[in-house]
């Protein structure tokens, strides 16, 4: 029970955590004034090199025997990676950032209904009711298109967040066999799959290392957190907290380039994120046994960062050899 107690609160810092890395989306594509064909090529490249370096270190001889240990199943969020990218870079380019992702804060209850209809597992009451206060956030920001362009970009958001909850749902499943190999064929994917509507020898000057950053940091940091994150919490509680990003992503752009939210997307996202915290402060309270809440998330820190390794480490390898 303690050890469950302390992967919890681990995971929820680690969603937390690819929430702010993936928030960033919105302010490289405005940094970035090459094609999104081109961006897409570029950033699965670099997250792809990432997430392998990572897998390389983590498990060293071992990491051929890590990548077997996902099966066929691996194919499935790599699948599902390769193609939510493509749809999440085009609707940026198509829509506003606050309208993408306010479609993406519907993930949780994709999520919610996925993982029912594939296990018959249902969420705590806790995080379904912190999910409908976040939904009804998400609402007060949306501000739908008129355009056929903005219209477009909507549908291709809203393909991302089932995209995206896929994935989660497969990982939590598959919890002792570590899917950072499936999300690292995923991201690599990207490039071949756009290469013929690509340009990447235009890419020139700080365009280049905007998407060596974009690549690495946003997309490669984010997955590799959230991957991780999925294994140790639930797949909706995951989906829930990667929704900070709805609110922190307009932030960036503001501080960047002062393009002002609206009152509304403030509010909006002012709830989101009241409802991330109070269901990781209520959950937190409910499984720490009498243990104040920030004694227990302390306390868990420091317990699980000497076995974090294990817990990464695909349990299934040592049978696979």
């Amino acid at each position: 029970m303690a050890l469950q107690q302390d992967t919890r609160h681990v995971g929820t810092l680690l969603a937390v955590s690819s929430a702010v890395a993936f928030s960033t989306a919105g302010l490289f594509t405005r940094l970035i004034s090459v094609d999104a064909w081109t961006i897409l090529f570029w950033r699965g490249l670099f997250a792809g090199l990432f997430v392998a370096g990572y897998i390389a270190w983590r498990h060293r001889a071992q990491s051929w025997t890590a990548i077997r240990a996902m099966g066929w199943i691996g194919f499935v969020p790599a699948a599902c990676t390769t193609l939510s990218t493509i749809c999440f870079i085009n609707a940026l380019r198509l829509t506003d950032v606050a309208d993408v992702m306010v479609i993406a804060a519907t993930a949780p209850f994709i999520t919610t209904a996925l993982t029912w209809l594939w296990t018959g597992q249902r969420e705590s009451a806790v995080t379904l009711v912190a999910s409908a206060v976040a939904l009804a956030g998400v609402m007060l920001m949306f501000d739908a298109g008129l355009s056929f362009d903005h219209l477009v970009g909507n549908l291709l958001a809203l393909a991302m967040a089932v995209l995206i909850s896929i994935p989660k749902v497969v990982i939590r499943q598959r919890r002792e066999t570590s899917m950072l190999p499936a999300m690292c064929l995923g991201a690599l994917a990207c490039a071949p799959a756009v290469l013929p509507f690509a340009s990447p020898t235009a890419v020139t000057g700080m365009d280049f290392v905007y998407l060596v950053l974009f690549g690495a940091t946003q997309f490669g940091l984010g997955l590799l957190l959230i991957t991780i994150a999925t294994r140790l919490i639930s797949a909706t509680r995951s989906a829930l907290i990667e929704s900070l990003d709805t609110p922190l992503a307009p932030i960036w752009v503001w501080l960047a380039f002062g393009e002002m939210p609206r009152l509304m997307t403030c509010i909006g996202g002012a709830i989101v994120m009241l409802a991330v915290i109070a269901d990781m402060l209520l959950s937190s309270h409910r499984s720490a046994d009498g243990q104040h809440g920030g004694r227990a998330w302390w306390t868990s820190i420091k317990a699980t960062l000497s076995s974090c390794g294990s817990m990464v480490r695909p349990r299934s390898c040592a049978s696979r050899e």
